[in-house]
């Protein structure tokens, strides 16, 4: 059983009760919502007649189903129209701060929350959304929920959930050149599997995530659900602080010493104990590709594609459904798949360093022909920085669409849909079946850098070609 981890120090003291279930009423400081799962929550407390008494604590913005091309209202699609309109309906009588289209503020939730300094160490975060794990990059512990939480929390700000077990997922060393947070955390997913995180809470350790940035590290924490992980953390540390400090919700003054000697005495004890530890070399990982229709189906840029004698038996009729609908064969390599499309955004590849880096590959070369690629920022803030470093002028002189803030394809609850059985390469955190909006369409995860030296070449390629070119 775990002990002395960042994860049980703020399990604890965030406790209420024991449940006769055996699960823990979980206070929640910091709840998140937006357009797609809260209208029923809100519906709920309606019927029941119930309020929220910590307005205060819930924010929302809207995300999933926001157009990215043009926003004016109403909205073309009329459901999605339906949808925001509920959200300014239920955020305006329940007292709910939101940030709503043209506030400067509004983004994808697990955004603008850690840009707004909503989120801090110490905190239960949750929110109606899977990838919720995003805030444990701050030294928080985030859980996605479903509708019926998400009316739980507005109603009691508390949360019933099991206590999971610790996993520390330790990664040491030097990333090289053209390998990237979100090659780090593909290959952890390829190792651990899709289900080797179930019933566990990962805390990320090692050398390679102290030297990461905050932005590196939400990438990994967003991407800790699909490894089957309940939430994903790291300890707070400078690299935190210094991302915090004077923005808007942090502390201030000798309140801001006061929250640093506190949140530096949550972090991991030297002798803690972890119920799992795993240990990955930086040096193993290179730029990786998911070939399948899971994230944890992946494979560095220079390996072939699996055949079936590779794999575990367990991992067979899944590879074959995947070869089947990817049309890939057993042993084909990777490189020089074409793409249709090539999409850079999303909660895990959406903020401003990651288009950073997708722009240095973009810079003074242009988009193979027929592919229509596009990027879009992960929030209105993202998109003001970006466009004051002129990243926007490098991806449009290089043949991308510069688009507005959302979840965009990610999974395309908006116009940004597959067609048919186009080939996408993209930089966010899900390759199921359909998720991009064609029941046919074929996603490929990388990172950002690798999703534009794909529009470049129009098809998959090593980055590491491009960036010492």
């Amino acid at each position: 059983m775990s002990k002395g981890t960042l994860f049980d120090k703020v399990w604890d003291l965030h406790a209420v009760s024991t449940l006769p279930s055996g699960q823990t009423q979980l206070f929640v400081g910091l709840h998140l919502v937006h357009e797609v799962t809260s209208p029923q929550a809100f519906a709920m407390l309606r019927e029941r007649g119930l309020t929220v008494p910590f307005p205060q604590r819930t924010v929302a913005t809207v995300d999933h189903i926001v157009p990215t091309e043009d926003q004016a209202r109403p909205f073309a699609d009329s459901l999605a129209e339906e949808m925001i309109c509920h959200l300014e309906r239920n955020c305006k009588e329940f007292g709910i701060r939101f940030y709503n289209l043209g506030s400067g503020k509004q983004g994808i939730v697990h955004v603008i929350a850690p840009e707004q300094g909503l989120t801090q160490p110490g905190m239960v975060v949750a929110c109606g959304d899977s990838h919720t794990s995003t805030h444990g990059a701050f030294g928080a512990i985030a859980f996605g929920i479903g509708t019926s939480q998400v009316r739980d929390v507005l109603a009691s700000q508390t949360l019933a959930i099991a206590k999971p077990k610790v996993r520390r997922v330790e990664v040491n060393g030097n990333l090289r050149p053209g390998v990237y947070a979100k090659d780090v955390v593909l290959h952890i997913i390829r190792k651990l599997g899709v289900k080797g995180g179930v019933g566990y809470a990962y805390e990320y350790a090692g050398t390679t995530f102290a030297a990461m940035s905050m932005e590196e590290r939400m990438t990994v924490c967003n991407m800790s659900i699909e490894g089957g992980a309940r939430c994903g953390y790291v300890n707070p540390d400078a690299t935190t602080f210094e991302y915090l400090k004077g923005r808007e919700f942090a502390p201030q003054g000798a309140d801001w010493d006061a929250a640093i000697a506190w949140w530096q005495s949550l972090a991991s004890d030297a002798d803690a104990a972890y119920d799992d530890v795993v240990v990955f070399d930086a040096a193993d990982i290179a730029p990786t590709v998911t070939w399948g229709i899971t994230p944890g189906q992946g494979i560095a840029i220079d390996e072939p594609i699996p055949t079936l004698a590779d794999l575990e038996a367990g991992d067979r009729a899944i590879a074959q459904e995947a070869y089947d609908y990817m049309q890939f064969a057993p042993g084909q390599a990777i490189v020089g798949t074409k793409v249709d499309v090539c999409f850079i955004g999303s909660c895990t590849n959406g903020r401003l360093s990651d288009l950073t880096e997708a722009a240095k590959v973009a810079q003074g070369r242009r988009v193979a022909e027929g592919v229509k690629a596009f990027v879009v920022p992960g929030s209105e803030a993202v998109k003001r920085e970006a466009e004051a470093i002129g990243l926007d002028r490098i991806f449009a002189e290089a043949g991308f669409e510069w688009r507005e803030a959302g979840c965009s394809m990610c999974l395309a609850m908006n116009p940004d849909k597959l067609q048919g059985n186009q080939v996408s390469a993209s930089s966010s955190n899900r390759n199921f079946k359909g998720r991009q909006g064609s029941p046919s369409g074929r996603t490929l995860l990388m990172s950002p850098a690798m999703v534009a030296a794909a529009a470049i070449a129009g098809q998959v390629t090593d980055v590491r070609e491009l960036i010492n070119a």
